[in-house]
């Protein structure tokens, strides 16, 4: 019974570690989601993963947000059977959920035409991105946000009845 309780703490940390480094990403910065927005290399020297969201701000009148796929991207296709996703409230976050190549167009006439296009690079955790560390016998120390650290706790607490 207690190696199960282990388990399921153990788990809980690895979900609650993964969600403490997800990080919030505004497409476009100030400048939003907008038009020429591919000139304008915003993704560049970024590391996305997975659980980070993209938000996307624009005028809703004026612009969508649709994830598609890599030839509909490269083509600025903007027919609905190969949209993956849609949005349109002007204010949209877009969680990334899993690794690999993630294509975003707005599909208002032209608009993809004009660069309004974002494609990024999603990997599976951070941790997967560093370093191997190198072998040392100093001691080794992390780092945990306090909504973790407070998470973690609580779920010791739970598991200690």
């Amino acid at each position: 019974m207690a190696s199960k309780q282990v388990l399921l703490l153990l788990a809980a940390v690895a979900c609650l570690a993964s969600l403490a480094s997800a990080t919030p990403w505004t497409v476009g910065d100030a400048g939003g989601w907008r038009a020429k927005f591919n000139e304008t290399g915003w993704a560049n020297g970024k590391t996305f993963v997975v659980g980070d969201t993209l938000l996307f701000v624009y005028p809703k009148e004026n612009h969508t947000v649709v994830k598609v796929g890599k030839d509909a991207f490269a083509a600025c296709d903007l027919s609905a059977n190969l949209q993956l996703g849609n949005w349109t409230s002007g204010s949209d976050v877009v969680t990334l959920d899993k690794p690999g190549k993630v294509w975003f167009i707005c599909n208002k006439p032209n608009h993809c035409l004009n660069g309004m296009k974002l494609a990024i690079d999603v990997a599976e955790s951070a941790a997967a991105l560093a370093p191997a560390p190198a072998s040392s016998s100093a001691p080794v120390s992390y780092t945990v946000g306090a909504a973790a650290a407070a998470a973690v706790v609580a779920a010791a607490a739970v598991l200690a009845f």
